[in-house]
């Protein structure tokens, strides 16, 4: 009952102000809870500052936000509710709008959440024993994530995602940083402009991406990270360049094309 209130908060536009949004607004069931602008537009048309993360296995995730900053889901989902351009609301309206109290606002929308969930793709049955579930470029593929590409220094485990936070150069533009990430919310000085890995699942359904949506397709994605990233005086230590030959970046997509798999929500 708590998933089935959440699922109905979550498509519920009244937790708007001007009543044009809902979380499905820029978290899109049909594209894997992701959104296809670089930035979403709130209420009034107000931009957003960054990409709105897809929202897979986040039951699972230790930290919210590109910045880590809510520790809990139950916090996360009450934020785009208040920012002044999401949602632009305050929680006592929200409260008074759904007739509920906040808690249980809180809990429903975060036990939804919770539902969401992707898995059984190729890959999934590939390490399960089924060995044709993958051609053989998306197996060469898995060898250059596991070797070459060294992309499971930061997407490792069942969801593709360390859930810590690193620099890849991608907010270091002209001389400078155009987002402080992680520093904001932890005054560390090795956060400047490191970003949360986000999950590679679904990925092939997800884009644009990055925090800030700069990067249209997986292409983008794996020649950035075969050239080094971009080079900054905070860049992480296992950024460096990898120098993938066009067959191995081409191995390397469809490999990250068999990440999809079969999305959930609701418990149904």
């Amino acid at each position: 009952d708590k998933v089935a209130l959440g699922r109905r908060l979550f498509f519920d536009r009244r937790l708007s102000r001007d009543g044009s949004v809902s979380c499905a607004t820029c978290h899109n069931p049909n594209r894997a809870f992701s959104t296809p602008l670089s930035v979403s537009t709130g209420v009034g048309g107000r931009r957003g500052r960054r990409n709105a993360p897809a929202l897979i296995n986040r039951g699972y995730g230790r930290a919210f936000f590109w910045d880590g900053r809510m520790p809990s889901l139950e916090e996360q989902v009450l934020k785009p509710i208040q920012d002044p351009n999401e949602m632009n609301l305050t929680l006592e309206e929200a409260s008074a709008r759904v007739q509920l109290d906040v808690p249980t606002l809180s809990r429903a929308l975060a036990s939804y959440v919770r539902s969401i969930l992707s898995g059984s793709s190729p890959y999934d049955r590939f390490v399960n024993g089924d060995r044709k579930a993958l051609s053989a470029v998306q197996q060469l593929g898995l060898q250059i994530f596991r070797g070459k590409g060294n992309c499971t220094a930061c997407h490792v485990g069942p969801n593709f995602t360390d859930e810590q936070f690193h620099n890849t150069g991608v907010a270091w533009r002209n001389g400078q940083l155009t987002d402080e990430g992680r520093f904001e919310i932890s005054s560390n000085p090795r956060n400047h402009g490191a970003f949360k890995t986000p999950t590679l699942r679904e990925i092939a359904r997800t884009a644009p991406y990055m925090h800030d949506g700069s990067m249209a397709t997986l292409k983008e994605v794996i020649d950035f990270y075969s050239d080094g990233g971009r080079p900054n005086p905070y860049l992480d230590s296992e950024i460096r360049p990898r120098n993938l030959t066009a067959e191995e970046k081409h191995a390397l997509a469809a490999f990250l094309q068999s990440l999809k798999g079969h999305v959930s929500e609701g418990h149904r």
